[in-house]
């Protein structure tokens, strides 16, 4: 049976046999049997490769942190998630220096801390449920989720002109990407200023197959 740590673009955490292509974690979230019993225990919520420096883990061992897996990056970003500054050092400081690039008025490096900080308070309600907002759709960059009322219910990744239907094991669907219409939106607003800023989430190859042109 598949664990429950495969990360969904709400931040859920489900129990389906598709690993994905990045790691990461929240703390320890499982009991001494492998049992999910919480979905955070850390505000620092990150995202790592799946190999680093040879090293072996076991997987949900008792006690010590519990990976999770998620699709790509922009599944991974739009749960509230960030780039690991020690597995991903180039893709954390381009995270940061984005962010710096978006910062009204300043040119400051935000520090880990301050990340984590601001992405808690943006991907939790009040109730710990999924944060979100809305904005229009035609505003949001590529690499940006949302939700609209016509799609039922399916996480949807912006990219270009087009909007794709995401499930946890591949994109299933390519739409046109209406204009003129409001998105509830998943990916945390910090994160998406980054985006905005320059930080280019890097996709699944099935997103990729969907946005190549057929000859």
């Amino acid at each position: 049976m598949p664990r429950q740590n495969r990360v969904t673009p709400t931040g859920e955490l489900v129990a389906v046999p598709d690993r994905g292509t990045l790691m990461g974690n929240r703390g320890c979230l499982h009991s001494a049997d492998g049992r999910v019993l919480r979905s955070w225990q850390l505000k620092r919520w990150i995202v790592c490769v799946l190999e680093f420096k040879g090293r072996q883990r076991q997987v949900m061992k008792p006690g010590h942190y519990s990976e999770l897996f998620f699709l790509d990056e922009p599944t991974a970003l739009a749960a509230g998630h960030r780039p690991c500054a020690e597995c991903q050092r180039e893709r954390f400081n381009a995270f940061r220096r984005a962010l710096a690039t978006d910062r009204s008025g300043e040119n400051v490096l935000w520090s880990a801390v301050e990340i984590d900080e601001q992405l808690h308070s943006e991907r939790l309600a009040p109730n710990h449920s999924k944060r979100t907002y809305s904005a229009r759709l035609d505003d949001l960059p590529d690499g940006t989720f949302v939700y609209l009322p016509t799609q039922g219910g399916i996480p949807l990744l912006v990219w270009g002109d087009s909007l794709l239907s995401w499930s946890a094991g591949e994109y299933t669907n390519r739409i046109t990407r209406p204009s003129k219409v409001e998105a509830q939106v998943l990916t945390p607003e910090l994160t998406v200023s980054a985006i905005r800023g320059g930080y280019a989430p890097e996709l699944h190859p099935t997103a990729r197959a969907l946005l190549t042109p057929k000859s």
